[in-house]
């Protein structure tokens, strides 16, 4: 990952880091298309240094990624100016295991599908509906900040 430079001061730690893309729900996911950029909200788990993301195959973001996998992803939160923080991440999707995904096993998915599964469901069982796959994102550049840390 390359060095925040600007903005510095108001950098999340990657422990923070962390516990940010951990607690958020909702990022949003830019690709190129042939028209010009496309941004769609998608839900996400943080594993291991790479986002996760549970895709529908027959998407406008799936035809894009296999043209040109480089995407650019924005979590962020907060209302008021003092507390906005967040994160953009950039670089390559991936598609990891079988599209569709039907549930055979597969040591890469086990920890996404249970954080998935976890997150959104509150279950321990992660239910494949064989019309989506998963496609990681193994970020080369993390841009972060966090406004509270302005008030302290």
């Amino acid at each position: 990952m390359v060095e925040q430079k600007r903005g510095r001061r108001i950098a999340m730690s990657p422990g923070e880091l962390d516990a940010f893309l951990a607690s958020e729900r909702t990022c949003r996911v830019g690709t190129s298309g042939p028209s010009g950029p496309h941004v769609t909200p998608l839900w996400f788990v943080w594993n291991a240094g790479s986002l996760w993301l549970y895709s529908l195959t027959r998407s406008q973001r799936w035809t894009d990624i296999a043209r040109n996998p480089r995407v650019a992803v924005l979590v962020d939160a907060g209302v008021e100016y003092h507390e906005l923080r967040g994160a953009e991440l950039v670089g390559d999707a991936e598609v990891i295991g079988e599209v569709p995904r039907t549930g055979e096993p597969e040591r890469a998915l086990e920890a996404p599908e249970r954080l998935f599964a976890r997150k959104y469901f509150d279950s321990e069982e992660f239910v494949h509906d064989q019309r989506h796959a998963w496609l990681r994102i193994t970020p080369e550049t993390v841009r972060s900040w966090d406004f509270r840390k302005l008030a302290r």
